[in-house]
């Protein structure tokens, strides 16, 4: 049995696992629902029983748990700020009840500065000092490097809160930190789900129309890009103005962090093919950078699916080795 770490990213639809070794091999990958509704209890069982099941796959116990949540997360106790995502969470001693049940060490962290974990220890970067993650699913998260080093701040959310970064101050929907028009409202692959849905209801024509009207929830990202595919008047509209809002958070992002690179991962980037081209475009021609005319790469993770369970698993080996989360 080779040492190993159990990552956990638990986002607002599904809670990935997966254990992980040094050298960062993945193993065992699991996917469960997470959600508002789940509740605490049944947060925490889920997380137990994928505990014993990688467990009883390779034959002992991990060296250390990593737990990865939206929010402002204390590493020793959980989730302590985030109204709304799953009910119950805020305040809710995760770490403590989940590290007494097993009898394991556990660590915890935001979801966005997971990311940014993920690709210092494994990922696009390992042979960088500067870089900015963004991570577009049903949310966006973000993660950042600078100088070399991920920083915490006392409120625990520093590199984490682009998706908080208002952009249509008139107008846009509502978000929790009761905002209209932040990132998450506008960029989020749940923003392009809501925005096609909207028109779907306004009875514009398109090739989801009676799929929508069958089953409204029917409509996600995926059955967009498969109307993007077939040329559809709106979803290509939606998906190119969704673009340019993803486009205008990323020139933000480096006028506030100064990247090398901008990496992308999350559900959303399955779909990059659609999108990737014209997002770069925008992102050079809308910098203020020295020296002038100096682009930034924005370039898709190769951690994919998995960043936030080796991000979690890069935290749970940094405790194993005595480091401070």
């Amino acid at each position: 049995m080779k040492e190993y770490v159990i990552g956990f990213d638990v986002g607002g639809t599904r809670a990935k696992s997966g254990a992980v070794t040094r050298g960062g091999r993945m193993l065992a990958p699991g996917i469960n629902p997470s959600g508002f509704a789940l509740g605490m209890g049944n947060l925490l069982k889920t997380l137990k029983d994928e505990v014993a099941r990688i467990s009883q796959k390779l034959g002992g116990k991990p060296q250390a748990i990593g737990l990865g949540f939206p929010g402002a997360v204390d590493p020793e106790v959980g989730v302590v700020y985030m109204p709304g995502k799953i009910k119950g969470l805020e305040g809710y001693p995760i770490v403590k009840r989940l590290a007494k049940a097993t009898g394991i060490p556990v660590v915890a962290d935001n979801d966005g500065r997971v990311s940014i974990y993920a690709e210092r220890h494994y990922g696009l970067a390992q042979d960088l000092d500067w870089a900015v993650t963004i991570t577009i699913g049903t949310g966006v998260g973000s993660g950042v490097l600078l100088d070399g080093k991920i920083l915490r701040d006392p409120h625990l959310q520093f590199g984490t809160q682009m998706s908080h970064i208002v952009m249509q101050a008139l107008g846009g929907r509502l978000c929790l930190t009761n905002a209209r028009g932040t990132a998450e409202m506008m960029c989020s692959a749940t923003a392009l789900t809501q925005q096609v849905r909207d028109g779907l209801a306004r009875g514009i024509p398109s090739v989801l129309s009676d799929q929508y009207f069958k089953d409204p929830n029917a409509i996600d990202f995926k059955a967009i890009i498969r109307g993007v595919k077939r040329q559809d008047r709106l979803c290509v509209d939606e998906l190119e103005h969704w673009t340019r809002n993803l486009g205008w958070l990323l020139v933000s992002a480096v006028h506030v962090y100064a990247p090398q690179r901008i990496i992308l991962s999350g559900g959303a980037t399955n779909a990059a093919e659609h999108f990737l081209e014209p997002l770069q475009k925008q992102v050079n021609e809308h910098l203020f950078r020295h020296p002038a005319g100096t682009g930034v790469p924005v370039v898709l993770s190769k951690l994919r699916d998995h960043a936030g369970v080796l991000g979690t698993a890069a935290i749970a080996w940094e405790k194993v080795d005595g480091g401070q989360p």
